[in-house]
């Protein structure tokens, strides 16, 4: 990618995510914290769920079940996009009924993406709660969603995206600014 611009490096990368797991600990605290799930949506947020669960045990001792949720049969721009998109397997290995549920996602922007999530949750079963966290909120949402725990709020224009990479995925960590057609999906 030619047009990319490094907005975090590796190390601003896990301080953030450290922000996040402290979040959500310090919500739950050691009674509740046993009885939360994490659901990391594709792609990004899968690894993300992954790190903020070890993050939250080496920091309370307590194992935090991990999911992963593909969405792309719920999204809303489903007919629009000229490739079909890659479906993923969705792995939840806990009963979403009356769960503390906490979906995880790289970055907050439209809230698209979080409305088919929350489409998708609800046919597994109906949670106790649904939380949001993100390790970016960008702003620009366009339905009424809010991320509950946020490792940075950055700004970008219209046409450009903040893409995360992981090092699980991607071969290294960073966050990136590229031209809104240069982003993957």
């Amino acid at each position: 990618m030619d047009n990319r611009i490094l907005l975090r490096n590796a190390e601003e990368m896990q301080q953030a995510i450290t922000t996040v797991a402290d979040s959500i600990i310090s919500e739950f605290g050691s009674s509740e914290l046993a009885d939360v799930v994490l659901l990391g949506l594709y792609k990004a947020g899968v690894p993300l769920a992954r790190r903020l669960a070890e993050i939250i045990k080496q920091r309370t001792g307590i194992a935090l079940q991990c999911g992963m949720l593909d969405i792309s049969m719920y999204r809303d721009d489903f007919g629009q996009r000229s490739a079909l998109p890659l479906i993923r397997e969705t792995v939840i290995p806990f009963d979403v009924e009356d769960a503390k549920l906490i979906l995880v996602d790289d970055v907050l922007s439209t809230g698209r993406t979080i409305r088919a999530a929350l489409d998708a949750v609800t046919d597994y079963g109906r949670p106790d709660l649904i939380r949001l966290a993100v390790l970016i909120d960008r702003g620009g949402v366009e339905y009424p969603i809010r991320a509950d725990y946020i490792g940075w709020q950055i700004k970008c224009g219209n046409d450009r995206k903040i893409v995360v990479e992981f090092s699980e995925e991607d071969g290294s960590d960073g966050v990136y600014e590229v031209p809104w057609q240069h982003r993957a999906e």
